[in-house]
């Protein structure tokens, strides 16, 4: 497949993501797929994984800022936004709006998902829903 084709499979993805037409998302996942960030394998793992976020974050939306693609691998960067009104992880709702940037690197084969990396700002993200403090590095270490 061509770089604009797999880019365009990511961003049907997080199209269908943001539509909430999960069926066609869990199509565009490989039945070997690996998630070596998250430990997800197959669309089963995924499903679980999907459902439970929209249930933490039912508005929860991802807007793609730029992409790249370069042989079977396609760079995201993508910022997600949503609020927390539902429970995720076993962390009560707390009705806090987040946004998050990250970064994911797929890798695309016959159209689909089959390998995926993610790096976000997971402090950040529990610094935003007040689950933890975290007040940065003191003057003197800059």
């Amino acid at each position: 497949m061509s770089l604009e084709e797999n880019k365009a499979i990511v961003r049907n993805w997080y199209e269908a993501f943001n539509k909430r037409n999960l069926a066609l998302a869990y199509e565009l996942i490989a039945p070997n797929y690996i998630n070596h960030t998250l430990q997800l394998r197959g669309r089963e793992d995924v499903k679980k994984s999907i459902t439970m976020l929209i249930k933490g974050f039912p508005d929860l939306h991802t807007t793609i800022e730029d992409i790249i693609a370069e042989g079977d691998k396609v760079w995201t960067l993508f910022t997600d936004t949503g609020t927390h009104t539902g429970e995720y992880r076993g962390l009560a709702p707390t009705g806090k709006k987040i946004t998050i940037k990250g970064i994911d690197i797929s890798r695309i084969v016959d159209g689909k998902f089959v390998e995926e990396w993610q790096v976000s700002d997971s402090l950040d993200f529990l610094k935003q829903l007040g689950v933890v403090e975290y007040k940065g590095f003191p003057d003197e270490v800059m």
